[in-house]
């Protein structure tokens, strides 16, 4: 989207705002699908905790996605976005077997990291086929809290406790119908993404009745000019040529499964914020905006880093300014960033604020949770109404203090 395009937003639905490009969530969407093109059978998974509101779901069931979830909630969104219960696999973390009875019921597909849970869902519901979450002890990205693959993590089965796997399997007679893994996220390492593919081969030989593998995603994408990113079409083609041998060894044609978020949206979105003020100080010079931590939480939680681009003086000398915002707490977007020079009332754009941005909003300081806007066939779709007060209130029940209290007689 151009810069001018994102500004006649910004002044039609007030700012913050966040705007999402159709046409990038597409062309990603069809690159991984290029890259593994070679493969029979491939299912794309739409991780649905990058980016859940409804139209953005609709959008990828149309290029032809399934939907990854991870809480009961996910799965009736995607059900009301129009996915089949068999487009959609529920991977949840820590929930009570209550929660993952209710999603097998609606008859979507289960995955379970948890020996104990395995054991109690099989025995109950022996007929229901079941998928695996493998724990590989692969370390991938450069973060430990997205690496989710390392021996410490609390997700996955440990691929050291297969024998346990086996045994429930045989005890409980139920039907192991896939094998998961998930590393973590921002992968540049292809050749130990490939390495935990290995772990999960091994693994699959085990199962014989098996119809996928996932291998989870944590594509890595640029967030920054020259930023380093994974490279999907080498890993598609090392990793299409050995999952179609394997399946060759296995004796069935598998699908091969993935479940990107970030790499799907992360690009095409754009965080639209107004400048408040500009502070000067002895030692540094705030742009204070109206945001903060409860709108976008991935720089403070993550040190995530967001490009900062002043759309409103693409022209303006470069300033070094302190991006900060309006919440009554520490909410640092960018310590010293090179950017045109800033007045007040100027739009400010954070680039790859399409995963885990909104997704991940609050109301903290009683602050509204932001607009949301499509960009699809050149022109802006209002995908998601800005809050207002009466949505602070909404769920909130008032005690009257002002009633007579009852008293207590004591003897």
């Amino acid at each position: 989207m151009l810069d001018n395009q994102l500004l006649k937003i910004a002044q039609e639905f007030g700012s913050p705002v966040y705007v999402y490009d159709a046409d990038k969530i597409e062309k990603q969407y069809n690159r991984l699908a290029s890259a593994f093109k070679d493969v029979k059978k491939l299912k794309i998974n739409y991780a649905v905790k990058a980016l859940s509101n409804i139209s953005i779901l609709k959008l990828l069931k149309s290029l032809g996605s399934g939907i990854d979830t991870v809480s009961i909630q996910e799965v009736k969104l995607g059900l009301a976005a129009g996915f089949s219960p068999d487009q959609i696999i529920y991977t949840p973390n820590g929930v009570s077997l209550n929660e993952i009875e209710q999603a097998a019921k609606l008859g979507v597909k289960i995955n379970i990291d948890n020996l104990s849970i395995l054991e109690q869902f099989g025995t109950k519901h022996p007929k229901t086929p079941v998928c695996i979450r493998i724990n590989p002890h692969v370390m991938a990205g450069g973060n430990a809290n997205i690496s989710v693959g390392h021996i410490d993590s609390k997700f996955g089965i440990s691929i050291h406790q297969i024998p346990h796997i086996l045994r429930i399997v045989e005890n409980t007679k139920m039907t192991i119908n896939g094998i998961h893994m998930h590393t973590g996220s921002d992968i540049l390492d292809i050749e130990v993404f490939l390495y935990a593919s290995e772990i999960l081969f091994d693994t699959a030989k085990q199962f014989r009745n098996l119809d996928f593998i996932d291998f989870g995603s944590g594509f890595k994408v640029p967030y920054k000019q020259g930023d380093i990113e994974t490279n999907i079409e080498e890993l598609g083609k090392k990793l299409s040529e050995r999952f179609n041998a394997f399946c060759k060894t296995y004796g069935k044609d598998l699908t091969l499964a993935f479940e990107p978020g970030k790499f799907l949206v992360s690009e095409s979105g754009n965080f639209l914020t107004q400048v408040n003020a500009v502070k000067q100080t002895t030692s540094t010079v705030f742009a204070q905006i109206d945001s903060g931590f409860n709108h976008l939480i991935r720089p403070m939680l993550y040190g995530s880093h967001h490009e900062i681009i002043n759309i409103s003086n693409p022209e303006g000398r470069e300033r070094f300014y302190t991006v900060v915002g309006y919440i009554c707490e520490t909410d640092t977007f960018g310590n010293n960033r090179r950017i045109n020079e800033i007045n007040e009332t100027d739009i400010l754009c954070f680039k790859n604020a399409g995963a885990y941005c909104f997704s991940m909003a609050s109301n903290y300081n009683s602050r509204y949770r932001p607009a949301e806007v499509l960009w699809y066939n050149n022109k802006a779709h209002l995908i998601r109404k800005r809050e207002a007060f009466d949505d602070i209130m909404r769920n909130q029940i008032e005690v009257d203090f002002n009633a007579k209290k009852d008293t207590i007689l004591a003897k």
